[in-house]
C-alpha cells in the first residue's frame, strides 16, 4: 500500500462513518437535543477510534456486506462513547474548555444543561447502533442482522472500556490529580484508563467483527494497549508545542490547569521518544500477527505518532 493509497483508504473510510453517524444520530431529538448531539459528534474530528475499527476488521481479509455493516455499526458506536466523552470533559465542572474541533464547545453553544443531556444520549445512542433492532436503518446494502453473540461482545468492549476501569475511571484520576505530582506509572495507568482503554478497544472491536483468530487477537491487544498510550503523550506533547488554531482545542490548558503529563514527569525530548518507543512496540506487535492485511494499522501507528494536531 503507497502513501496515496492509503490517504485514499482514509478519506473514503472517514467519509463512510461520517454518513453512517448522519444516518443514525438522530435530527429529530425533542427540544434540540437532536442539534446539540449532531453538532457534538459529525462534521469534525480525526476519526481515529473509527478507522482503527475499520483497519482491525480489515487485517485479516476483505469483509462481507454483513461484517462490514457490523464494523461501521463499531466504528460509529466508539465514535459515539469518544464524542460524549469530549463534551462532559468540556464542560465548567471538569475542565471547562471553550473550544473543540475548530468551534465553540457544545456547553458554549447549548447551554450546560442541554450539553449534559446529549452526551448522556449519545453514551445511549452508542449501545443502540451496536443492538440493533428491524427498524434501524442499515448503511451497508445485503448486509443480515448482526448475531447475537456478535453485539454482546462489541456491548462489552465497549462498555467495559468507557466504564470505571476504562475511561470514567481515567478521568476521575485526572480530575483527582490536579496540582499533585505522579510518577510515571501512576501517569501512565492514568491514560492506560482515560485514552488508551477505549483506543485499545476499538482494536479489539474491529477485531471481533472480522475472522481474527485467538493468537493474532492476542497480537491486536498488545497493538492496541501500546499505541492507545502512545496517542496521550503525543497529546501531552502537542499541548505544549501546538497553537490552538493548529490543534482546534485550546492549547497549553493542562500546564495553566497544573495537570500532570507525560511532559511534565519526563521532559519534552523524552516524552517524544517514549511515544516512538511505544509505536515500535505496536509495530512489533502487529509483525507477531501473522495476520495478511496489518498494513493500514501500521501506518495508523504512524500518523498517531507523527501527527501535528
Amino acid at each position: 500500500m503507497t502513501d496515496a493509497e492509503f490517504d485514499t483508504w482514509l478519506r473514503t473510510e472517514s467519509a463512510c462513518v461520517e454518513q453512517a453517524l448522519h444516518t443514525w444520530v438522530p435530527a429529530d431529538a425533542p427540544a434540540r437535543l437532536g442539534e446539540a448531539m449532531r453538532y457534538g459528534v459529525l462534521d469534525g474530528g480525526k476519526r481515529v477510534r473509527p478507522l482503527l475499527v475499520l483497519a482491525a476488521a480489515l487485517a485479516a481479509r476483505p469483509l462481507d456486506a454483513s461484517a462490514r455493516e457490523a464494523a461501521l455499526r463499531a466504528a460509529s458506536a466508539v465514535e459515539l462513547i469518544h464524542a460524549y466523552s469530549l463534551v462532559h470533559d468540556d464542560m465548567p465542572c471538569m475542565d471547562n474548555d471553550v473550544l473543540r474541533r475548530g468551534k465553540p464547545t457544545v456547553h458554549v453553544q447549548f447551554g450546560e444543561a442541554q450539553a449534559m443531556l446529549a452526551g448522556d444520549a449519545m453514551q445511549a445512542l452508542a449501545f443502540e447502533v451496536l443492538t440493533p433492532d428491524g427498524s434501524s436503518p442499515r448503511v451497508v446494502p445485503g448486509a443480515q442482522p448482526m448475531h447475537p453473540a456478535l453485539q454482546a461482545r462489541l456491548c462489552s468492549l465497549l462498555a467495559r472500556s468507557a466504564g470505571q476501569a476504562g475511561m470514567a475511571g481515567g478521568q476521575a484520576i485526572d480530575l483527582a490529580s490536579v496540582g499533585h505530582p505522579l510518577d510515571e506509572a501512576a501517569l501512565r495507568d492514568m491514560h492506560r484508563r482515560k485514552t488508551g482503554a477505549l483506543l485499545k478497544a476499538s482494536v479489539l472491536m474491529g477485531a471481533a467483527c472480522g475472522d481474527i483468530s485467538a493468537p493474532a487477537l492476542d497480537g491486536l491487544a498488545a497493538y492496541g494497549e501500546a499505541i492507545g498510550l502512545a496517542f496521550q503523550v503525543i497529546d501531552d506533547v502537542l499541548d505544549v508545542t501546538q497553537a490552538s488554531d493548529t490543534l482546534g482545542k485550546t492549547a497549553g490548558k493542562d500546564v495553566d490547569h497544573n495537570k500532570p503529563t507525560y511532559v511534565s514527569v519526563l521532559g519534552l525530548d523524552q516524552a517524544v521518544r517514549h511515544a516512538r518507543l511505544l509505536r515500535d512496540r505496536a509495530q512489533d506487535a502487529l509483525a507477531g500477527t501473522g495476520l495478511a492485511h496489518t498494513e493500514r494499522l501500521r501506518r495508523l501507528a504512524d500518523r498517531i505518532v507523527d501527527r501535528d494536531s
